[in-house]
């Protein structure tokens, strides 16, 4: 994983920051969502096949925080099986859309159509989806004997893992401990069950829906353990690492993979709450993930991939599309001053330098640095360049911190500023 120094960081005060239209020209070109690799932006998903071959239609998060939605998602993916997809506000980032009540009065999600017949319940999902298209391919479904053991030790390693994050144990009786060595132990187990397959995957034959099934919670286990109790899982478990190094090189995956930092701050009101043990070693991690890894040592343990060439430019990008928006919703009360601050970050990704911002922006950028949601906005490196790009601008205005991230809702990050202005922009395009 990469780490930035900010004293190894070209620093020029006294520089100016590009404008909008200097800085157009370091855009890269949009990725072909419909038929390319897996993208969270995408509403419409062919592998190759025509439009009229869609039957499916999924309904998830906009933020792509929902653990369930990803299981969907990461099956339709390797399944290539062609859908649609309409985003739908989760409760604790803002108000349900009313034409999906109409949908769907429970208002859960995941839910899928297949022939316009609705269906809830992510594994009566993915029975339904195996009965209609089959298995994912060289996988057995996921109702079969063979898979049968695998969700059981998946839903024993949630358990063990809501024990130990988000309750609150008293020290004096040594609950905490208790907690983490019932959760060490299934994880041992898990571990013990992977070193024993021929692949590097659950089952013998290779991945399977075993291995989707697995997927979302674990991933989010790995960021949530790390950043609240200090404790890789990745590093104290060899052949679980080896699992998430495997599926880190298939395309699908990487695809809707979040990273530390959003799904630290995205779980607590999801779960209820998230407790840290408090310790210093565990402060400093999340001083290191919450600072975009900053003057931090390397952690290797959040991801074995390395970073494309493209990853500044990425994260450029997407801040250029959606400038408007972002400085509308900032708190910086000057939005003069904070549409300055943001290029100043956009000359760094551009060219590696860091421009000092307007005389009060600090608070500005850290709330955007605190908001960078992955994959939602952009890919894991991206997003890590892009929080470090905001921190060392903000560092040239000082300390300052911006409102702090809530742990009860995140109506911080209601996406309706920007689910109409993408409408609006269309609508324009088409005009």
């Amino acid at each position: 994983m990469m780490s930035t120094n900010a004293n190894n960081v070209a620093n020029n005060p006294t520089a100016a920051p590009k404008e909008w239209e200097d800085i157009s020209s370091y855009l890269i070109p949009k990725p072909d969502k419909v038929n390319g690799p897996t993208n969270p932006q995408a509403t419409l998903r062919l592998f190759g096949h025509d439009p009229k071959d869609v039957r499916v239609t999924l309904y998830r998060d906009h933020h792509a925080w929902c653990p369930y939605c990803q299981k969907i998602w990461l099956y339709l993916e390797e399944h290539r099986i062609p859908y649609a997809v309409k985003k739908v506000t989760m409760f604790c980032y803002g108000d349900k859309e009313s034409w999906y009540r109409k949908v769907c009065p429970s208002g859960m999600l995941p839910a899928l159509s297949i022939d316009n017949q609705l269906i809830t319940e992510s594994d009566v999902i993915l029975m339904n989806l195996d009965a209609v298209f089959g298995p994912v391919p060289s996988s057995p479904d996921l109702d079969s004997d063979e898979v049968y053991p695998y969700r059981r030790l998946e839903r024993k390693l949630f358990g063990a893992w809501c024990d130990w994050l988000c309750r609150r144990h008293v020290p004096l009786t040594g609950g905490e401990s208790r907690a983490a060595e019932s959760f060490k132990s299934v994880a041992e187990e898990v571990d013990s069950v992977l070193g024993k397959s021929k692949s590097p995957f659950f089952l013998d034959s290779g991945f399977s829906i075993a291995d989707i099934i697995f997927t979302p919670y674990i991933e989010r286990m790995s960021a949530s353990l790390t950043y609240y109790k200090g404790f890789s899982l990745r590093s104290s478990y060899p052949n679980i690492n080896a699992w998430f190094t495997e599926m880190e090189k298939r395309p699908t995956y990487l695809g809707t993979q979040s990273d530390f930092h959003t799904h630290s701050h995205d779980l607590p009101p999801q779960m209820g709450m998230c407790v840290s043990d408090g310790t210093k070693e565990t402060r400093k991690l999340m001083e290191y993930i919450d600072g975009g890894y900053v003057d931090s040592p390397h952690y290797e343990f959040e991801t074995s991939t390395t970073p494309s060439s493209d990853v500044a430019l990425e994260a450029l990008t997407r801040v250029y599309v959606h400038r408007e928006q972002l400085v509308e919703v900032n708190p910086t009360e000057d939005k003069g001053k904070f549409d300055q601050a943001l290029r100043c970050v956009l000359t760094y990704l551009a060219t590696g330098t860091v421009v000092k911002p307007p005389k009060g922006t600090a608070e500005g950028l850290r709330y955007l640095r605190d908001r960078v949601s992955v994959p939602r906005d952009m890919s894991l490196h991206a997003g890590r360049k892009l929080r470090i790009a905001l921190e060392l601008t903000a560092k040239l205005d000082g300390d300052g911190q911006g409102p702090r991230i809530e742990d009860g809702n995140r109506r911080d990050q209601n996406p309706v500023p920007f689910v109409e202005a993408k409408r609006k922009r269309e609508e324009a395009m088409v005009g």
